[in-house]
């Protein structure tokens, strides 16, 4: 399975697990986002963007990388543009490196990013590196979490049929509905399945940053 990570701009911590995982990946830089190919041992094949958010420096340090130029103004953030790019060269497995916990419109922006391409089939993972985020459709989800881990399923629909398992707190065909904090601030007991029959949203995971 050919497996991209999508640099971004928004903020990321390079933990010593991040990295591990992402071993092997290709990668494409969103502009600005190339500051964090050498804290993650990143390598970009392409770098894309307008270049209004890249200091000079990072531009003279990654010369040597191909790039696709846009215009400033134009119809698709420089990060749809990445992601494009990836799905052209046969991506099936996407990371979003810097998609959380920057500016709101675009955190929620790569979050419904992530559902379109999850009902294409893709393999989707938002993360801030303290923080990850999976796009919720009806079928199964399992998750390799360690026990003690945080985790929030937060619908951006009403829910139906929503089972847990693996958690402190289970569920088992509940119907949960939009705004409902009825699933928040669980936790892992290891591995957890997560299975939906109808609605869409998302799984949020809290890493330890030490790790």
């Amino acid at each position: 399975m050919i497996r991209f990570a999508i640099l971004l701009s928004g903020p990321l911590v390079p933990t010593a697990q991040l990295k591990a995982q992402l071993a092997g990946a290709r990668a494409i830089a969103a502009d600005g986002g190339m500051a964090h190919a050498a804290p993650l041992g990143l390598e970009p094949e392409l770098w894309v963007g307008d270049f209004d958010s890249s200091p000079p420096e990072l531009l003279q340090r990654y010369a040597h990388v191909p790039r696709q130029v846009h215009p400033t103004a134009k119809d698709k953030t420089d990060g749809e543009l990445a992601l494009e790019a990836a799905l052209a060269r046969g991506a099936r497995e996407l990371w979003l490196l810097g998609a959380l916990g920057g500016r709101t419109d675009q955190t929620v922006n790569h979050l419904n990013l992530a559902l379109r391409l999850a009902e294409q089939g893709l393999r989707v993972r938002l993360s801030s590196g303290t923080e990850e985020a999976y796009p919720l459709l009806p079928g199964k989800l399992r998750l390799e979490l360690a026990p003690g881990t945080r985790l929030s399923v937060v619908g951006l629909s009403d829910l139906e049929g929503l089972s847990l398992q693996g958690v402190r707190w289970p569920l088992s065909g509940a119907r949960v509905e939009l705004g409902s904090s009825l699933t928040l601030s669980n936790e892992a007991l290891g591995p957890v399945g997560l299975e939906l029959s109808k609605g869409h949203g998302a799984v949020f995971v809290y890493l330890d940053p030490s790790a």
